[in-house]
């Protein structure tokens, strides 16, 4: 008799950084593009803040999380798996709802870089006014 798999799939977001979680039952491992957590995330307090949601939820060592991540930097990156994380645990408890919104783990970073505009050096960067 095959085992039922449960998976809960969530986008999250944070500045240009895009990342696709997937989190299923499991033992706790996290790979982020093919890699495992520690190696994508060099340094610890990254990996740190990536799991937060997991650690908050008391939830680190019941799910697999399978994450794919686009765009930014990896500080963006992380806040977008982060995110993400966060939404796909709420699909898996809606009781974690409260406690993950009152850390601002379920708040996205909308800040982004500005279009240039046309006529202009850069985003708000005019050229030098001349008088005479």
């Amino acid at each position: 008799m095959a085992q039922k798999v449960v998976e809960y799939a969530a986008t999250g977001r944070r500045k240009e950084a895009v990342a696709r979680i997937k989190l299923a039952l499991g033992v706790g491992k996290a790979t982020v593009n093919g890699q495992s957590l520690q190696d994508y995330f060099k340094t610890e307090t990254m990996s740190t803040f990536v799991v937060a949601p997991l650690v908050l939820t008391d939830t680190l060592k019941k799910y697999d999380v399978v994450a794919k991540v686009s765009g930014g930097g990896l500080r963006g990156q992380a806040g977008a798996i982060r995110h993400g994380l966060a939404r796909a645990l709420v699909l898996a408890d809606e009781a974690t709802k409260e406690a993950l919104k009152g850390n601002g783990f379920l708040t996205r970073d909308p800040r982004m870089k500005e279009r240039k505009k046309t006529g202009q050096p850069g985003a708000r960067r005019r050229f030098q006014f001349s008088k005479r």
